[in-house]
Formats: structure tokens, sequence, C-alpha cells
């Protein structure tokens, strides 16, 4: 992608300009952990020492995603963003996702609502072959307008199939393909989209579609990864969501040199273009095209691409940033 170009006529945009600051966000997180202490964590889930393996648990919602959802009236699809959100963390801890429990506050019953999250939750259950255990609707007129969905996942795992979390130099990295935006970013993505156009109308690139319904594709969900990872001796792995590109540092302090990255969807660059957005920025904030990356020994990436459909994307070198398209991010 290049960057759009900028003759001054119109702002860019900035994920924080909207209304989110990751690293804002992530020294909040840092004080909040840091005023209870943790037994154990990993970079995407907390694991408790149950005897002969971990009980681990992982927690998120779908988060502004659920506007547009709210805007064309189609909330169909966001349970399986929430049930996504959740699994795909506890993946990227190499921990095996068992149960699921929801959270739905809303300001006032609307059976229509309830009944279309349902649904994709139900989708998302079967895709990730989990059991729902209950779930709690909160209807909270004084405190929410709208509504507000979010999860927690519990796994197990035994205690030589958490993943070490450190990658080593010399490593390989395989990446995954995302299916579009996921669920991150779409504060961003909203702002820039509608500046001159409502979700209802057609995407450029596919008129079959509206902008809305392609910000809401659901995310993509990771779990049949989980198994081939163990086989093939992944050493850590990143579930590239907030913070887009910089997840792959939350394996280690290493330099991660992406050159063959998954192609970015049509819908980034639309993104992009709407809202003036740099490279670094979008690269910053999205997944742009790859949604999960893996690090393992450099003999045994070529296997695990071919078992999956994942692909050998780039190295691990000594260093403390990302290179991808040209960009140096930390």
């Amino acid at each position: 992608m290049t960057d759009s170009a900028d003759d001054g006529s119109e702002e860019r945009l900035t994920y924080a300009e909207t209304g989110v600051d990751i690293e804002a966000s992530e020294d909040a997180t840092a004080a909040l952990l840091e005023a209870f202490g943790s037994d154990l964590r990993t970079e995407y889930a907390g694991l408790i020492d149950i005897g002969d393996r971990y009980l681990a648990l992982a927690t998120d919602g779908v988060g502004t995603k659920l506007l547009v959802a709210e805007a064309i009236e189609d909330f169909s699809t966001i349970g399986i963003d929430c049930i996504a959100m959740n699994v795909n963390d506890l993946v990227a801890a190499g921990v095996e996702p068992v149960a699921f429990v929801d959270y739905l506050a809303i300001d006032e019953p609307d059976e229509a609502l309830t009944n279309q999250i349902g649904e994709g939750l139900a989708v998302g259950l079967e895709e990730a072959d989990l059991t729902m255990l209950g779930g709690e609707t909160a209807v909270m007129p004084e405190v929410i307008k709208g509504f507000d969905l979010a999860g927690t996942c519990a796994g197990l795992a035994g205690k030589d199939e958490v993943l070490e979390g450190e990658a080593q130099v010399g490593d390989a990295l395989v990446g995954f393909a995302s299916n579009g935006i996921h669920s991150n970013g779409l504060t961003l993505a909203r702002e820039a989209v509608t500046r001159e156009h409502d979700y209802t109308d057609e995407f450029p690139p596919n008129p079959e579609r509206t902008i809305g319904e392609e910000l809401l594709r659901p995310t993509r969900i990771y779990t049949d990864l989980l198994e081939p990872m163990r086989e093939h001796g992944v050493r850590a792995a990143a579930h590239v969501t907030g913070g887009g590109w910089t997840n792959l540092l939350r394996m280690g302090e290493f330099e991660y040199v992406v050159d063959d990255p998954f192609p970015a969807q049509a819908v980034f660059e639309f993104v992009q273009e709407e809202g003036n957005v740099t490279d670094e920025e979008m690269h910053r904030t999205f997944n742009m095209g790859t949604g999960f990356v893996v690090a393992l020994p450099e003999d045994r990436a070529e296997d695990l691409a071919a078992d999956t459909d994942g692909r050998i994307i780039g190295r691990v070198e000594a260093g403390d940033s990302v290179e991808v398209r040209g960009l140096s991010l930390s």
C-alpha cells in the first residue's frame, strides 16, 4: 500500500485522534495488573495451575464494530466476533478453548437483536468447537445506551503444551491470512468511511456488498491451527489485533523481518484512502491481511505451512522492531 496523497485539503486520520490511544490503553492495563499482581500470565491469557495442567482464561468484546451492526440493523455476525476474539487469544498462548460465557448489556429488551446475536454466537461456538456454559443479559437503561457484547473463554492445556512465548533469532515466521478488518480499529475505520459515505452505500471494490457489510465480515477463528502448531514445534504466536503489526513484538524483543505478508484486502485500501491514513498508522492499527503469525525453527516452517493454509512470511533477527512493507515499527 502507499501513503494517501496529502494535498493539505483533508486531515489525516489517526487511531488516537478518533478516540483510541493504544499506548495509553496499554499503560492503563499495566497499571491495573500492578495493582493486584498476577500468578502466571502469558501475553494472551491468564493461567491457573490445577495440578497436571493449566486452566486458562481470556476475556474480550467486539468493540465499536457493534456501532456498524447497529447502524445497518444487522447483528447476525457479531456473536462470531465475540467468540473469535477470545478463542484466538487462547490459541496464541497454546491453549485449547473449551467453554464460553457471554455478557450482553442493553438499554432495553429487544428480542430481534438478542436472537440475531444468539445466532452468531451459535455459529462461532460450532466453528471453534466450544461449549456455551451460560451468560448474562443485563438491562441497564441508566448505564448504557444501545448495547455492548463481551465474553470470557476458558481453556485447558497440559503443562508442556503452553507455548514458550519467546521466539529465537533464526526462527521462521509463518503467517495466516485474515478475512478483513476483524474486530480492531473500527473506531478509525468508521470515522474514515463515513466522511463521504453511508454504511448502506455500495462498497466500491465490490458493488454487490455495502460498506457496512464489508466492515462486518466476522473475525476469522484460528482454533484449527492449535494442533499443527504443537506438532511442528511453534515457540510463540501473535494474534494480530489491537496494535496491528506491533503485536509481533509480544513474541519477544527481536527484529521481525516480514518480506512476504498476505495481501491486504480491498477494505484496507478503501479505509486508507477515505481517511487519508498513513501506511504506518494502518499497520499500527489493522492486521492488513495477516491475522495470525507464529515463530518456529526454520527447518520446520515449510511443513507447518504445508499442513495448514499458512505460508512463510519472514524471519526473526536480532533487534527490536517489525520490518514490513518498508516500515519499521517498534
